[in-house]
C-alpha cells in the first residue's frame, strides 16, 4: 500500500470510529485494526490520538472548502453570501463529521473540539479574515450593503447561518426538507447583507441574472482569497504529521 493510500485509510478508520463510537473510546489499536495496518505505522503518520483526530476535522473542514472553491469557480454567484452559506450549510448536513463539530456535539468529539479551536487557531483567524476581506470586496463594488460595518455584517453572517446549523438539533419533529431550509437562510442573508435589486420581488433569479456582470468581475480576487486559505489548510494538515 502506498504511503499516502496507507495515510487516507487511516483517515478513513478514525473518521468511522470517532462517529461510531466517539472520542473517548476510540483509541489507537481500534483504528490501526480497521485500517488493516499495525499501530506503529498509524505512528508514523501521527505523533499521538489527537493529532490524527484532528486531521479527521480538518480533512472534513478541507473538503467543504474544495467544493466550496468548485461551486464559485463553475458560477461566479456562488461568492455571493446568500449563495456560498447556503452550500456551505448543504455540505454540513451532507458531512457527519462537519454535524458533529459545528454542533458541538460532545459526545462525538469529547475535548477534540477544544483542542481543535486551540491548534487551528491562526488558521481559523486567518479564515476570518479572508471572510472580512470577501465582504469588502463585494461592498466596494455596491453588491453588499454599505449601511452597517463589515465587522457587523461578518457577525450577523457566521450567527444568521450557526442558527440554522443548531435548529436542527433543537427543533422537534421532521425537520424541513434541505431545499426548504436553503431558501429560507438565502432569503434572510440576501435580506440582510446584500444590496437589493429593484426585481428582486418578484423573481430572485432574475435578480441574479442583473447582478451577474458585477459579480463575475470581483469573482477572481474572492476566489484568489480562497486558494489562499486552501493552501494554508493543507500546510496544517501536512503540520499534522509526523515529521
Amino acid at each position: 500500500m502506498a504511503q499516502k493510500q496507507r495515510g487516507e485509510r487511516i483517515l478513513e478508520a478514525a473518521g468511522e470510529l470517532l462517529l461510531a463510537w466517539g472520542y473517548r473510546r476510540v483509541t489507537i489499536d481500534e483504528i490501526a485494526r480497521r485500517a488493516g495496518v499495525g499501530k506503529g505505522t498509524v505512528y508514523l503518520h501521527w505523533k499521538t490520538k489527537d493529532a490524527l483526530l484532528l486531521a479527521v476535522v480538518l480533512r472534513a473542514k478541507a473538503r467543504s472548502l474544495h467544493r466550496q472553491l468548485e461551486r464559485m469557480r463553475a458560477d461566479p454567484l456562488e461568492v455571493l453570501p446568500s449563495r456560498m452559506m447556503c452550500g456551505l450549510y448543504l455540505d454540513y448536513l451532507d458531512d457527519p463529521v462537519l454535524r458533529a463539530l459545528y454542533s458541538d456535539d460532545s459526545d462525538v468529539l469529547g475535548r477534540l473540539n477544544d483542542t481543535a479551536k486551540q491548534e487551528l487557531a491562526e488558521l481559523m483567524a486567518h479564515g476570518d479574515r479572508i471572510l472580512r476581506r470577501h465582504l469588502g470586496v463585494l461592498r466596494g463594488h455596491g453588491l453588499m450593503r454599505d449601511d452597517v460595518e463589515v465587522a457587523h455584517q461578518h457577525y450577523a453572517m457566521m450567527a444568521v447561518t450557526a442558527g440554522f446549523f443548531m435548529t436542527e438539533t433543537l427543533q422537534a419533529g421532521p425537520p424541513l426538507p434541505p431545499a426548504v431550509r436553503t431558501g429560507i437562510l438565502a432569503h434572510t442573508l440576501r435580506g440582510v447583507l446584500e444590496t437589493p435589486d429593484a426585481t428582486e420581488h418578484h423573481d430572485p433569479a432574475t435578480a441574479d441574472a442583473h447582478r451577474a456582470p458585477a459579480v463575475a468581475a470581483v469573482a477572481p480576487e474572492i476566489i484568489a482569497l480562497y486558494e489562499q486559505l486552501e493552501e494554508l489548510s493543507s500546510a496544517e494538515m501536512r503540520r499534522q504529521l509526523r515529521d
